[in-house]
């Protein structure tokens, strides 16, 4: 027994020794790896001293006393030293490099970013920009360097075994070319056009993709246009391609899913502005919340940037200079996506002109690729992936590929903007992805805008394919001067979610009619602003954005209590729906079971069109109310769309009980839908995911104002609010905001998750200039030296 307990003893103290050798580890990394952020540091490429002051969250406030351009430099400091790593990866994003440091798995997304030519994009835009704008980007840069000099490694790079280069000017403006991919066209849309018309001939665009209704609400009414009647109409062009092009050019869409860039069902934002009529402080009110994929770390990255001129403070993107959503001490701004039609893609004749170039990929631990690109007059040819050159040459158009970019002259622009001349005048410098601006200032203005180049085609649409050989051709973009604009609108209040713009007046054609969201979120928000004509303030805003009401349920309701259930589970299930208000929180139950059936009713389409088509609430409910045709399903016997509820209820109902247990009333919202914050490159490794990613129960699902859209297969929530904020113009210091996660990138660092516990309760940060606002903060000088 004693030998026992000696052996028993040895073990304990190798425990012991493990423990403590495993904490010294973390404690090395820690120390290693965490930014510096108080004392006094001498930095070279400064004009004069600057404080960083982070706040009790972590957001830091920068002050500058010399140089706009030294607040700058100050904000790549701070950028690199929280989120170096998502900083890099980006960067290798936008360059096609991510095999170099992922091995093998992540050369289909390579050869996707390089065959497009994001980079080679973003490298003629810099010329392009304002002598202001480069200085900035060229202050930005520095100060990413002096962050990247400072050595603290983040713990990607060393797991990894690699050394991030140092930062370039291309670099500080090349991640706004992949915003504009998630944001922008409709490519995708043209591919599932080809698709629908070779299974299912023209009448099956409509059901699939089923136009904006006609009374559903627009963001400006006829009246706010004051622009001409729509002249010409458009007509369909037929397109067919072979099945091996579509599955050449689906691998592009495969490969920017697989990096967070997709197009899903709900995906868009939302953004108001109420004039003071309306407000109980005689004042504006501006909200928003750009609903994106969530990420660990968070897209947003908070600041407060402050020099002899410059005073923004809002959301900002590490990599890019400057404040992207948010205000100054004198305008507030908010985005939404427009998502005109920019992109077209071409089927080139034999005869086309075609340029090559080739690009090598490097491959960790493999032999280096080289990879062929071929281009036509249109741009690059995006069929080559699979297919090769046996099948025709499909060339991509897109505005965000053409030369002469100065997007962000627009966005430095707003940073700077006194008034609405200065607004207007740094929007007329957008080129994409176009966004609906709102626009409020502390004078009581209001105003809203949707800048950026939107090409204009004579008698086509540009839904599908067409013809390279000149018979197609764009003719111009729509003057800046005749985009969708308003100025203090009589009515006191513009609402954006991704919905129609225009009515079918407007003499131009942003995008088919089928490219617009549903209206559901517009209308409930318009609907809560409405209900209260005059008095609204900061708190009636929060529980607008906050607002979890699905109006989906209330549009399908009576279509989906009419079924016939199938078997004691689905007439339980069906019982629960009964009394439901439609209201997605996470105690509730009957929120599981309709997005569980929602999601199997977005399926429908599957067998005519595969497994990755699904259908929008829209198309749902179109198909249940005509009894269409995309409900029967004759290899499984179905007749009719009596059939297609009772058996996709029946799925459903199957599914949450195997995994949430025989009970439904145990099946509480909260259990399933939970938010996915995951790593880009360690979210999927088990051994790492458990430290990288980030998750907790959220409120709100499919289409409702706090959009929280559960995925299909998971009922995770994948994509939302990616950042909120509501400004009031009657002071500005009572503005809050809040990002999706938090300020820190480290996940062995501060304030890392401290935003998404606000986040998911629905409460914000102060968005204030005021340090009483900060809590506790630390600073950290900045001295010039040589």
């Amino acid at each position: 027994m004693r030998g026992l307990g000696r052996l028993g003893r040895g073990l304990l103290w190798v425990v012991l020794l493990v423990l403590i050798a495993a904490l010294g580890v973390v404690v090395w990394l820690k120390v290693t790896s965490n930014p510096r952020v108080s004392g006094t540091v001498t930095l070279p490429g400064l004009s004069g001293p600057v404080t960083i002051t982070r706040d009790a969250w972590g957001v830091p406030h920068i002050r500058a006393q010399a140089s706009d351009e030294d607040a700058m430099f100050a904000l790549g400091l701070v950028h690199w030293q929280d989120r170096a790593w998502q900083m890099d990866f980006q960067r290798r994003v936008s360059q096609g490099r991510l095999s170099e440091v992922l091995g093998e798995a992540a050369l289909p997304q390579d050869r996707f970013l390089r065959t497009w030519g994001f980079y080679r994009a973003a490298q003629s835009a810099l010329p392009a920009l304002s002598e202001r704008s480069r200085r900035m980007v060229r202050a930005y840069t520095a100060g990413v360097n002096a962050g990247m000099a400072q050595r603290k490694v983040a713990p990607e790079f060393r797991i990894l075994g690699y050394t991030p280069e140092p930062w370039t000017d291309v670099d500080s403006i090349a991640w706004s070319k992949l915003m504009a991919y998630d944001l922008g066209g409709n490519y995708d849309d043209e591919l599932l056009g080809v698709r629908i018309l070779k299974r299912l001939g023209e009448g099956g665009l409509n059901e699939v993709l089923p136009p904006y209704p006609a009374d559903g609400p627009t963001i400006l009414s006829r009246d706010e246009l004051g622009l001409g009647a729509k002249a010409g109409g458009t007509d369909l062009q037929q397109a067919t391609l072979p099945d091996a092009t579509l599955r050449a050019l689906q691998a592009h869409l495969d490969a920017a899913r697989a990096l967070g860039m997709e197009r899903v069902p709900g995906k868009g934002s939302n953004d108001w502005v109420i004039g003071g009529q309306r407000t109980a402080s005689g004042k504006p009110i501006l909200a928003d919340d750009p609903h994106l994929a969530l990420s660990s770390p968070m897209l947003w990255y908070l600041a407060d940037v402050q020099g002899p001129r410059l005073r923004a403070i809002g959301a900002s993107i590490p990599g890019l200079p400057g404040i992207v959503i948010g205000r100054n001490d004198r305008v507030a701004w908010g985005v939404t996506n427009v998502n005109p039609d920019v992109q077209d893609l071409y089927i080139e004749p034999a005869t086309a002109r075609l340029t090559t170039r080739t690009e090598v990929i490097k491959v960790k631990g493999g032999q280096d690729v080289r990879l062929t690109v071929r281009e036509s007059a249109h741009g690059p040819i995006v069929s080559d992936v699979g297919a090769g050159e046996l099948g025709p040459r499909v060339a991509l158009k897109w505005t965000a590929l053409q030369p002469g970019d100065t997007t962000f002259d627009a966005f430095l622009g707003l940073n700077y903007a006194r008034n609405w001349r200065d607004f207007t005048a740094a929007l007329e410098k957008y080129v994409a992805p176009s966004q609906n601006f709102v626009y409020a200032d502390v004078d009581g203005n209001t105003g809203y805008y949707a800048p950026g180049r939107v090409p204009i085609r004579r008698g086509w649409d540009g839904s599908l394919p067409v013809p390279g050989d000149g018979s197609r051709e764009w003719t111009g973009y729509i003057p800046f001067a005749r985009l969708p604009h308003t100025y203090n609108p009589a009515d006191g209040l513009v609402v954006t979610a991704n919905n129609q713009v225009v009515p079918s007046s407007y003499p131009y054609t942003l995008a088919n009619i089928r490219n617009w969201a549903e209206p559901y979120r517009a209308g409930r928000i318009t609907d809560l602003l409405t209900a209260k004509p005059t008095g609204l303030t900061l708190d009636d805003v929060k529980r607008v954005q906050l607002d979890t009401t699905s109006l989906v349920w209330r549009d399908l309701k009576p279509l989906l209590l009419a079924t016939q259930p199938e078997g004691d589970l689905s007439r339980r299930a069906l019982d629960l729906l009964r009394g439901w208000d439609g209201n997605q929180t996470t105690a509730s139950v009957p929120s599981t079971i309709f997005e569980a059936w929602l999601a199997e009713l977005q399926a429908m389409a599957q067998d005519e069109l595969g497994d990755s088509t699904r259908l929008n609430s829209l198309a749902v409910r179109n198909q249940l109310r005509a009894g269409g045709e995309l409900c029967r399903d004759e290899a499984d016997g179905q007749q009719d769309c009596a059939d297609e509820l009772r058996s996709s209820l029946g799925r459903a109902v199957e599914r949450l009980a195997n995994r949430l247990g025989p009970d439904p009333g145990g099946w509480t919202y909260g259990k399933v839908h939970t938010v996915a914050s995951n790593h880009r490159a360690f979210g999927n490794v088990k051994a790492l995911a458990w430290l990288f990613n980030h998750s907790t129960p959220t409120n709100g699902g499919t289409n409702t104002v706090n959009v929280a859209r559960p995925d299909p297969d998971t009922m995770r929530q994948t994509h939302g609010p990616s950042y909120r904020q509501i400004v009031d113009l009657s002071n500005m210091n009572r503005s809050v905001y809040v990002g999706s996660l938090g300020q820190g990138g480290n996940p062995l660092g501060d304030h890392v998750t401290d935003q998404q516990t606000l986040w998911a309760a629905g409460d914000y940060l102060p968005m204030s200039t005021d340090e009483g606002d900060w809590g506790k903060t630390r600073t950290l000088t900045l001295n010039p030296g040589r």
